[in-house]
């Protein structure tokens, strides 16, 4: 029975209800060992279990995992004992999750891990189990998962939304439940404890108030403390103990009390639960103690340790009565004692539990462990477990005698660190690696890998020209190729046109060829050729990296449009294939693809969703990028105060880290928010700022992509002269474009400097991006209105108005309604605003379907559950009055 926790049960009911009506939502219990956390979720399943008032409530289902520490090292273990009750499902998921899930579980063989293909696999099956009356899935002592399970479950738990899923989670220490809500699980107030007290024992009232203010109100101390008393201790009569005990020295005396045999077999118990195999481990020869050669038999063992209420067995399994009562056996026993369990268990066991034991039972170096310890290792690694991988590779390095493999393991360690979202870590070992393999073999291959990592580590988190100067030492294509990377990142041209230099010594190939083709543009214009032919090759990719590649030579062509689509293939390709932990910097660029496509909403979308992704990966340099694309989508829409809070925020990474990339697409939103609130001369100053920023602080790629809104600023601000140099640069950027888009653009610069009104004519027709398209219209409608052709005019500002307001780009709305005006039209309505009625998660899925994507497939990108889809859409379909997918298409 429960006493207090009123303010628990009513949060736990609140969610359970949540859960009932359709909305997932997840629940943190956080509190010390005996509070009470374990009995709060097994009141949840109760309620779960029965209708709590609801007359029309069917019980919900529900999935229980509690963690073990002796398995807080085996990958995917803790995620196994949740989701076995539920496997028959797996088929339901879309495919790349399914087989990525059923990898990780040890239910099939496992694809190239990717740890986020992964835990958006266990979001869709916990949204499959939930059908029909929703799920409560309980998940005790969480600090005791291994990594992996516990990335899984916090991912999906941070993602629950309309998955009817209810999420109750008890932890203890200072584990970090990132994004979860957490409510704080404390004593018992003293009338609740005294109540505790006398149903279990008759206790005097000046004593019953003693104890509840020396335990904190903790149930557990509370009721084995008065257990423990003397008749003449609770009657006030005699002393209390000074002081009370309390954590493991709670049962410390009821594990000293038992025999020693009876300890050597808890021992046991506490680093294997399986029954059968802790009673043959206990006649081992391996675990023989000195004082156990007389005592009874393991059978006689196994009923005094429960006689003593320190376990209980069911199912074939040992169960401590508290995860306390296992603390105290391992205080009780010597360090000898524990390695000759973990020997004999070894013995026992095979694969990934030996080779755990066999560590544990090592001391000094012995390579035949180290390597059974790395294969384990790579087993976690192949099934998206990298969090588990790199413990057990730095575990392995530790028993490795040679120190050159003991570099590499730390390196094996360092790399799977960074994949797994803990890039300290990861930093950590890759210094001990480096400075084994400099010691040992200097110059070597092993040293140029770690550099090589060092540099991508840098450039994904911290200072970019570092990375250029770590990558740019390295001989090999992939180190120019990631040195280039970098340097464009920082917008440094000298390094990256030396770096071409470079590249064009290895023999010809994709990746060498897109290299030094834009180190030849960049230099003399001459990369042409090199970059037209890598890109030729563009319809044989398939790997989002390559595909990025190619996206970059289309970008240097001057064909953004290009450029674009390859990148919607990078994003598709992460999605579905795994991209190894990449996926938050694939996004960078999805999300800049759609925006430049005019998509402000869905690149909102993806921008959140990759923001969100980089945080929880510690990608800070990632972070930089979500939010500087987030600052130019902010600006189209006219939301000034967002817009300058995230370009700020942008900013606060960029310029210390000196990603030049990322503080000038911050500065190109602020410029982008003065040009569409009509402030020219402000527009025009921010435009010219990019140009001239250096390395850290600019990009050339920022500033040829803007070089037609500075034309439109500079024009609008009478800088006439600007104008016409920005439209010569911006002739020799495009000089190898051959896309109608990219001489769209160009056309519309040339007649904002004069030219003739066929050159709208033209841009209009060659325009492919409906953004660049109504920005064209509005401004040939103003020249059309100045010159008195009104009729013409308000042709041109309607159809600009019509998809300014459909794609949400306030501020362009407003200019082009007031140019409507004064052309003699008083208002205007887009014939469709569809669009603007959805959520920005409902127009990504809207616009998917609409395409012929299956309710799978829109799930296989978007890392949701199909089951989340199908609700979208059942959302979606009233809210723009229609009842098909096909409908839908025609509408969209």
């Amino acid at each position: 029975m429960l006493y207090g926790r009123v303010a628990e049960i009513a949060a736990i009911e609140t969610l359970l209800a949540s859960a009932r009506a359709g909305e997932g939502r997840a629940l943190a219990l956080r509190g010390e060992a005996g509070v009470g956390k374990s009995a709060l979720l097994d009141l949840a399943a109760s309620l779960a279990a029965h209708q709590h008032g609801q007359a029309d409530a069917r019980p919900m289902r529900v999935l229980r995992v509690s963690g073990i520490e002796s398995e807080s090292d085996l990958a995917f273990a803790a995620l196994h004992q949740l989701l076995h009750p539920v496997t028959g499902l797996l088929d339901e998921l879309p495919g790349p999750q399914r087989d990525a899930l059923s990898g990780a579980l040890g239910l099939a063989a496992a694809p190239a891990g990717d740890r986020f293909l992964v835990s958006a696999g266990v979001l869709s099956l916990l949204a499959e189990a939930a059908a029909p009356d929703g799920l409560l899935c309980l998940v005790d002592d969480v600090q005791w998962f291994d990594r992996a399970s516990a990335d899984a479950l916090l991912f999906a738990a941070r993602r629950l939304r309309t998955e009817g899923v209810a999420m109750l989670l008890a932890v203890r220490g200072d584990s970090v439940m990132k994004g979860v809500p957490e409510l704080r699980v404390g004593g018992l107030d003293e009338e609740s404890s005294g109540r505790l007290l006398d149903a279990a024992v008759t206790v005097a009232p000046e004593v019953r108030t003693r104890l509840a203010a020396l335990t904190g109100g903790n149930p557990l101390i509370l009721g084995e403390t008065a257990a423990s008393l003397s008749p003449e201790q609770l009657a006030g009569r005699a002393p209390l103990p000074d002081p009370l005990p309390g954590g493991e020295q709670l049962f410390g005396e009821q594990v000293a009390r038992v025999s020693a045999r009876a300890r050597r077999l808890l021992l046991l118990a506490s680093l294997e639960s399986e029954l059968a195999l802790v009673l043959r481990a206990a006649t081992h020869p391996a675990a023989s103690w000195p004082d156990t050669a007389e005592e009874p038999g393991a059978d006689g063992v196994l009923h005094e340790v429960e006689a003593a209420g320190l376990v209980t067995v069911s199912g074939g399994l040992v169960r401590f009565r508290h995860p306390l009562v296992r603390s105290a056996v391992h205080a009780a026993a010597t360090s000898v004692q524990v390695r000759s369990a973990h020997a004999a268990l070894a013995e026992l066991v095979d694969d990934d539990r030996r080779a755990l034991h066999l560590a544990a039972a090592t001391v000094g170096r012995d390579e035949t462990v180290a390597a059974e310890l790395a294969a384990t290792a790579e087993r976690a690694r192949a099934r998206g477990g990298y969090g588990d991988a790199a413990t057990t590779l730095a575990r392995a390095a530790e028993l490795t005698p040679d120190p050159l493999l003991r570099a590499e393991r730390l390196k094996d360690a360092a790399t799977a660190a960074w994949l797994g979202g803990r890039p300290g870590q990861a930093q950590t070992h890759l210094a001990e690696a480096r400075e084994l393999a400099a010691a040992h073999r200097p110059g070597g291959r092993l040293l140029e890998e770690i550099a090589q990592l060092r540099g991508r580590f840098e450039l994904n988190s911290g200072d970019a020209a570092e990375a250029v100067r770590i990558l740019a030492a390295g001989e090999s294509i992939g180190m120019l190729a990631d040195a280039s990377e970098a340097a464009s990142y920082v917008g440094d041209v000298r390094a990256i046109v030396e770096l071409g230099r470079r590249a064009r010594a290895h023999p010809p190939g994709f990746l060498r060829d897109v290299v030094a083709g834009i180190g030849a543009m960049l230099d003399d214009g001459t990369g042409g050729e090199l970059l037209r032919g890598a890109l030729a090759r563009a319809g044989e990719l398939t790997v989002a990296a390559e595909l990025l590649w190619a996206s970059a030579a289309a970008s240097y062509l001057g064909e953004a449009d290009v450029s674009a689509e390859l990148v919607e293939r990078a994003g598709r390709a992460a999605r579905v294939s795994g991209m190894v932990g990449q996926l938050p910097v694939v996004l960078e660029f999805v999300a800049t693809a759609e925006r430049i496509k005019g998509r402000l909403a869905e690149s909102a979308a993806i921008a959140e969703e990759g923001l969100e992704l980089a945080r929880e990966a510690g990608y800070t340099n990632s972070v930089a990028a979500h939010l500087a694309n987030l600052a130019v989508v902010s600006a189209l829409r006219g939301e000034e105060e967002q817009c300058r809070r995230q370009a700020e925020e942008a900013l606060a990474i960029a310029i210390p880290h000196r990603i030049g990339l990322r503080a000038g697409v911050a500065a190109y939103a602020l410029a982008m928010l003065d040009l569409g609130l009509g402030r020219y001369a402000a527009a025009h100053a921010r435009f010219t700022a990019i140009t001239t920023a250096g390395p850290g602080a600019g990009n050339p790629t920022v500033v040829w992509r803007s070089t037609p809104d500075r034309v439109e600023a500079a024009v609008a601000a009478g800088e006439h002269e600007a104008a016409r140099e920005a439209l010569a640069a911006y002739e020799r950027w495009a000089a190898h474009a051959t896309t109608d888009e990219s001489m769209a653009l160009l056309a519309r610069c040339r007649a904002l400097l004069g030219g003739e009104s066929g050159l709208f004519e033209e841009a209009l027709r060659r325009h492919g991006e409906p953004f660049e398209q109504a920005r064209t219209a509005l401004l040939y409608g103003e020249r059309l209105r100045r010159t008195q052709a009104l009729g013409q005019a308000r042709q041109h500002l309607r159809s600009a108005l019509e998809t300014f307001e459909r794609l949400g780009a306030a501020p362009w709305a407003r200019r082009a309604q007031g140019e409507l005006r004064a052309a003699g039209e008083a208002a205007a309505q887009p014939e469709s605003d569809a669009p603007a009625v959805l959520t920005p998660q409902e127009l990504r899925i809207a616009r998917l379907v609409a395409e012929g994507v299956s309710s799978k497939e829109v799930a296989a990108r978007l890392f949701l559950s199909p089951r989340t889809v199908e609700y979208h859409l059942y959302k979606i379909y009233p809210k723009l009055g229609i009842t098909s997918r096909t409908e839908l298409a025609r509408l969209l």
